[in-house]
Formats: C-alpha cells, structure tokens, sequence
C-alpha cells in the first residue's frame, strides 16, 4: 500500500513539472517556478522512510538544516492531503497522507560541478570564507566528529569489499588498510578537536554537486538531514569533500585557494589549534574519495571509482612538508606567485598560503579587503604580524604540511626567521625574491583594487628607498607571466 501511495504522488506531480529527477531518498519535480521533493517510501538501509513519520521528519529537518546557507531556496514544508472526491491535493483541506518540500526553482548550470572551470582563484577564497563563516555558526556537536569519521571508515570498508564490482580488490585493500592505520594514528588530535569546539552539525556532502553559483553569490545547499553520523562532524572533514572534489578534477590551484582562505578566516573564530587539525587532513581527503569509490561503483561506472581508489591511496602516501618564502617589494606579485607554485608543494592539496596581508587584519578582527589604519603598520603591529605568522607556519609544518609565507620579507633579519624556523622544525626551506623596475611596481600598486594589501605608492617609495640588504634568495623576474615565472622556478629550485 505505501509504494502504491508513492506511484500515485508520483503520477500525481509528473505533469505538473518539466522532468522529475529520482534520487536514491527522494523524487523531485522540477516545475518552472518551484521544485517538489518527497521521500521515497523504502527502507534505504542507512534510513528508513517507510512512514509518514519518518518521512515528515526527515523534510523538516532538510528544510532547517539548509536555512542558514540557502533560506531562499527552502521554502516550506507542504502537506499533501486527499479530498473528498479520492484526488490529492498541496495543502487542502482534506486528510494529510504525506509531505513535500518545496523548493524555488535554479539553474542546475549554475551547479559548480556542472562548471567546475568557473571556480576562479576569487570564487575559490570566497568559497573559503563562506565554509568557514558556516561552520563558525553551527552548533556544538561532541559527540560528532571522530565518532563519525570512524563510522565512514568502517562504512567505506564494508561497501567496497563486499558490494562493489569492476574494482581491483588488492588496490581496495591497500586503501582500507592505509585509512584503518591513519585513523588509528590521528584518533587522539581526532578524539581532541571533537572535544575542543571543532565538532559541529555540518553539511555533510559538501562537493562541487552541492554548491550553486548565482551571480557573484554562492550558495551551499543540499545538506544531509537524514543521519547525524553523517552530519556531526569534524569541520575540517566537511571542507574535505570539497578539497578533493576540486583536487580530483585536477583543480589544486582552487583547492590551495579554498583551504588557505578557509583557514585564515576560521582562525578569527576556532581555537589556536586550527592549524595543527591539518595533520589529519590526508586521512579526511581519503575518506571522501572511499565515499565517491563506492557510490560511483554502485553507479555503474567502475572506471572512476577505480580512480577514487588510486585518490585515496595518493592521499595516504607521505609526502614530506617543505617551507617557501616569497618575498619582494609591494606591487612584485608575491601573491600570484605564491598561488602558482602552492598546489606543487607537499601533500595535497598543495601548500597552505599564509600572507601577512591578511595575517594582520585577521589579528585586527577585520574582514580581510578592509582597509587597515596607519597604527596597524606602526613596529609593533609590524612585529605582531610576523610573529603570527610564523606560529601559524611552525604548527603547520609540525601538523606534516607544506607552507608558503607570503610576505615583504624586505628586513634581512625577517629572511633570516624564516630560514631558522625550517631548520627548528626540520625541513626544507626554499625562497623566491620577486624583481621589477620601480615603474612596474608602481603602476600595479596604484591600479590595485579588492586586495587585502593596503600599500600605497608611497609605502612603496618608501620600501625601495630603504632598499632589501644582500639579497641570498633566489631572484625572479616578475615582470614575465607568473606562470611560465613560477614554472622556471619550479623548475630550478625544486
């Protein structure tokens, strides 16, 4: 009886919509104005909407769930109701046999994973900053995080070895393997971190699928309602997904963007250790390629889940961490060159950027493109700048992860710091001096626009006047396309 009420809501709705699109939980009608999602009436295993209570439930949690990143598109939870006369109605006045969600009607081309070229360095920082911002909002979940994530790894586990075919169970072995041993290694930071603030109820399935571009904005949506285990997580597992969905994609570029920008804007708001959560990070970018090896296994496409396994196996095989500098006057293209050769350095997704530009309105409380008074350059402010910076730094690489300083570093002894604090820590350093002729730097500092650099051409002046020192780091021409500058770098440095 209850899958002969499906069809009918089914047979009911159809006309009522351009297409409908079935999913493993639900049904959605796609009509001009608006979408119609209801639950399927099964049992799924990992969910059970076999009532109407159950199925109630798990709307009305889909609905507050994706509010706060998404409260245009959620509309309202509806009842469907049979009249009299046996027909059903939205919201009549006869008796509720079920529900739907009503949702407003996108453009599913504005989905990223449907343009994923569309993720711009910018849209990538803003993408950071909105994950960070959400997570900063969400509520206290203890007895998420570790919990959750060994569930997923068992989960993992289970799925690729007993239900899935087309995958070379050897290489499926060693990834189980690889992602026991690292979660038995990072269950303590794990165990910590859920204990400390950095549990919360998340979104969950945060990918590329999952993220609309609308205009300038983009918006999260999409979230799982439907299992805490699934959504009380780690926050750094939730930005994960994205992480290796853009790095799969071959979008590492993107990835380092998102993380770095995620980072610095979380760390106006988490505790210190923020930054040392990142020694967990290759066991979380692991799990999310299991997650996408199974579902595309059970998808019928065995060629990507097979690549999602070689992901993972990637992703668990150390890569030792290394610190860059790049230094050079304002207006040399420190950041760009930065963002270019990051996503080559270290484990995945590549090096975390860490700029003193925004070191220090982050230390201001400031959003990161505002512009800071003149006290926020006086000495001590100065020296408050870099020393948290290369704290930020020492956590990162102690966590096993590659950083680059991006930073003037005109002051020899500042040079000098960044060099002692890779031998401290025990690893390689590697440093880039960017040159132009004072008319170059000039006229980019003068047209610059939206960045988190308030130097003035005057700064500048004043800069080249008092000039670098010896100068013992590697020079680069940043007068030629960063690109091709950052890959002869590459190229002679590394």
């Amino acid at each position: 009886m209850t899958q002969s009420l499906e069809a009918e809501i089914v047979a009911w709705l159809s006309p009522l919509g351009e297409r409908t699109i079935n999913t493993a939980c639900a049904h959605v009608v796609l009509a001009p104005d608006r979408a119609l999602k209801f639950k399927r009436h099964d049992d799924l295993g990992y969910v059970d909407f076999r009532t109407p209570e159950r199925r109630l439930w798990a709307l009305e949690r889909e609905l507050e769930f994706n509010r706060p990143t998404a409260p245009d598109i959620y509309r309202a939870v509806r009842r469907i109701t049979r009249e009299p006369d046996g027909s059903l109605e939205i919201d009549g006045s006869g008796t509720t046999v079920d529900h739907l969600l009503e949702m407003r009607r996108f453009d599913e081309r504005g989905v990223l994973s449907a343009c994923p070229e569309r993720v711009t360095g910018d849209l990538a920082e803003t993408l950071g900053r909105t994950i960070a911002g959400f997570h900063r909002d969400a509520p206290l979940r203890p007895a998420g995080g570790l919990t959750a994530l060994s569930w997923t790894v068992g989960s993992n586990a289970q799925l690729l070895r007993e239900t899935c075919v087309g995958l070379d169970q050897m290489r499926v072995d060693l990834m189980i393997d690889l992602t026991e041993a690292e979660l038995e290694r990072q269950a303590p930071l794990l165990a910590h971190r859920s204990a400390t603030g950095f549990a919360r109820r998340c979104h969950g399935d945060l990918h590329l699928g999952n993220i609309l571009l609308e205009g300038e904005r983009t918006v999260l949506f999409d979230c799982i309602e439907f299992s805490d285990i699934l959504s009380d997580l780690d926050v750094q597992y939730d930005l994960a997904f994205l992480l290796m969905d853009l790095a799969f994609r071959d979008r590492k570029d993107a990835a380092v963007r998102a993380l770095s920008a995620y980072l610095d804007e979380a760390g106006r708001s988490f505790p210190a250790e923020i930054w040392e959560g990142l020694a967990a990070l290759p066991l979380m970018l692991a799990v999310r390629a299991g997650v996408r090896a199974h579902v595309c296994a059970h998808s019928d496409d065995p060629v990507t889940a097979r690549a999602y396994v070689e992901a993972a196996i990637a992703h668990l095989t150390p890569v030792a961490p290394l610190l860059m500098a790049v230094g050079g006057f304002s207006g040399s293209g420190k950041s760009s060159f930065a963002r270019a050769v990051a996503p080559r350095l270290g484990p995945s997704p590549g090096a975390v950027i860490i700029r003193t530009d925004e070191v220090r309105k982050r230390l201001l409380n400031m959003p990161p493109t505002q512009t800071a008074d003149a006290q926020s350059y006086a000495p001590s402010a100065y020296a408050a700048t870099y020393d948290a910076l290369f704290t930020d730094a020492r956590a990162l690489l102690r966590a096993g992860h590659a950083v680059v300083l991006d930073a003037s570093f005109i002051a020899p002894e500042l040079r000098g710091r960044a060099e002692a604090l890779a031998r401290d820590v025990g690893v390689p350093f590697v440093a880039a001096w960017l040159d132009a002729p004072a008319d170059v730097l000039e006229a980019r500092v003068a047209g610059r626009t939206g960045d988190a650099s308030d130097a003035t051409v005057d700064i500048l002046r004043q800069q080249l006047a008092k000039g670098a020192g010896p100068m013992a780091w590697s020079r680069v021409d940043a007068t030629v396309p960063v690109d091709a500058a950052a890959m002869a770098w590459i190229a002679a440095s590394l």
